[in-house]
């Protein structure tokens, strides 16, 4: 029980990061779990979590939600996973991954201090966000950045981007637990710690939730760029 209580704070805070950004809360909540369970069982237990707190985000983002944005990158990612899986066996991951590290990096302090103009991309660039999602997720368990970084160059609201990605991440968490499951990752011991963590999640989604609607949309993405940082450099110092 004492196990559980602590994989429930972790996921609390989990669950605040992603309620606040709209994604984010694998990155938080892996390193953290590693410390306290097999990290065998700690990656099913976030695709669990994971699906709480886009099932919640998605209902309560709704009316932002459009087919036409999340489609595509729907459709991309499906190519991309076979992609990855594929370079996963040829690639050191090592180097992929200190790639996609310092490229985020890159990228997030550039706009963080230089604060372009969005591109206003139109929805065929969803395509390769996508593939690239699938592709880097399916060789590094890491693949949101592509997405998130193409839902902040079409020039949509706050709103738009969280729901967008929700969407998305629901849509690829279900495939994802549905393989963990008749492929016996996701254990009975797994499911009962997911039991106890699964409230602590979503009152930390609730709460990032009404943070990010009191922040206004400079603010918000300034969040989203620090996270990329920080998420670079997990990845490159892994």
């Amino acid at each position: 029980m004492i196990i559980s209580l602590l994989a429930g704070c972790v996921f609390l805070v989990a669950g605040f990061v992603q309620g606040l950004t709209g994604f984010g809360s694998a990155l938080v909540a892996i390193p953290l779990l590693s410390l306290i369970i097999d990290i065998k069982a700690a990656v099913p237990l976030c695709i669990l979590n994971g699906l709480i707190i886009t099932i919640y985000l998605a209902l309560h983002l709704r009316r932002h939600l459009d087919r036409a944005k999340i489609l595509p990158l729907v459709i991309g990612s499906v190519p991309g996973v076979f992609v990855g899986a594929t370079l996963l066996q040829k690639v050191d991951a090592g180097i992929i991954r200190f790639c996609i590290g310092l490229l985020l990096i890159s990228y997030s302090i550039y706009n963080l201090f230089v604060r372009p103009r969005s591109l206003g991309l139109s929805g065929r660039w969803g395509y390769g966000a996508g593939f690239l999602t699938g592709a880097i997720g399916a060789a590094l368990s890491a693949g949101g950045p592509p997405a998130i970084i193409y839902t902040t160059l079409a020039g949509w609201n706050k709103e738009e981007i969280r729901a967008t990605l929700s969407g998305f991440f629901v849509a690829n968490g279900i495939v994802t637990a549905v393989v963990h499951a008749f492929a016996g990752v996701s254990t009975a011991a797994t499911v009962r710690i997911f039991l106890v963590t699964a409230p602590f999640v979503l009152v930390g989604t609730v709460a990032g939730s009404h943070v990010t609607a009191r922040i206004n949309q400079q603010t918000y993405l300034r969040f989203i760029y620090l996270f990329l940082v920080v998420t670079g450099m997990m990845m490159i110092c892994h």
